[in-house]
């Protein structure tokens, strides 16, 4: 009896140590980096403040080994004029280990959190020279260029481990951008000193790349109505280009009602066409190419349409 229950212990004894070695096993393992089977590293979670720092993020982190983008602002919201910080996107910021933001003034709202994730945020419209501190620098694609560029960098610096494949695809999208950059130009330049209204301050970089006048905008202050004053001057200087016997063109954005656009057409007979700032859209690699090759189109077609 005494054997049995000898050998009855052994084995309990052999389990329970057989159990706690798997136990042990299981922890060191769990506190180790998630791989998947393929040898993929951790996760490197990159957050873009909003839609066209996403698009950029989608051509240059394309392929990079455990990259994984998300958006703050949903892609529908347009220019961050009137965007309010959520409790989800605080969690968020907190999350990633990369904020990609464009800076200049352009996301008042995250300040804060930009100042606590100073060390792992990447400011894409740093060091761009400036038009009366306008945020708007990818709306250009002397714009996009830098900012492409200067994200490429920051992610080189922060995810060394993927500097290759930045370096590789920063390049390759650069180049597509140089490729729509020639062809707006070549579609654009012979209308350089025409008169636009856009909708709001969105397109000065752009008005100065293909040499555009901007004698006024609709929306003077981001996010609110013009008041019937600020319309009534609008429209006064409208009137007084097309008197002088210069052409304007009037735009609308497709991110805000042309309400006002349509007043300034009836006052002075001027089509209203839409020109896009890529501040919305479809999550695609293609988005802000397509956007601007569409831009130039129209542009060109309200010049022909307004030219006497």
């Amino acid at each position: 009896m005494e054997d049995k229950k000898s050998v009855k212990i052994a084995v309990i004894a052999a389990v329970s140590f057989f159990i706690l070695l798997i136990s042990v096993f299981s922890a060191w393992k769990s506190a180790l980096p998630q791989r998947a089977d393929s040898g993929r590293r951790e996760t490197v979670r990159i957050t873009a403040t909003f839609y066209p720092l996403y698009i950029m993020l989608l051509n240059i982190t394309d392929g990079a080994d455990g990259a994984e983008l998300s958006l703050l602002a949903p892609a529908g919201t347009g220019c961050l004029h009137d965007y309010q910080l959520t409790a989800g996107d605080m969690k968020a910021i907190e999350r990633c280990d990369i904020l990609v933001a464009n800076g200049s003034g352009m996301e008042d709202f995250i300040e804060k959190a930009l100042e606590l994730k100073k060390d792992a945020a990447i400011i894409a419209s740093e060091g761009f020279p400036l038009a009366e501190g306008n945020p708007h620098v990818w709306v250009s694609p002397a714009g996009a260029l830098y900012e492409v560029k200067k994200i490429a960098e920051g992610l080189c610096r922060l995810d060394p481990e993927n500097a290759g494949q930045y370096k590789k695809n920063a390049a390759e999208y650069s180049s597509r951008l140089e490729s729509l950059q020639k062809k707006m130009h070549g579609e654009l330049d012979a209308f350089s000193g025409e008169a636009i209204i856009p909708f709001h301050e969105a397109f000065p970089y752009f008005a100065q790349e293909f040499g555009f006048f901007i004698p006024a905008v609709i929306e003077r202050e981001p996010g609110s109505a013009p008041s019937p004053k600020e319309l009534n001057q609008t429209i006064e200087t409208v009137k007084s280009a097309l008197e002088s016997g210069r052409s304007v063109t009037l735009f609308a954005e497709p991110q805000y009602s042309s309400a006002a656009a349509d007043i300034i057409s009836r006052e002075t007979g001027l089509a209203v066409h839409e020109l896009d700032p890529a501040v919305t859209g479809k999550l695609e690699k293609d988005a802000y190419i397509t956007c601007m090759e569409r831009n130039a189109s129209v542009l060109k077609n309200a010049f022909l349409q307004a030219a006497p």
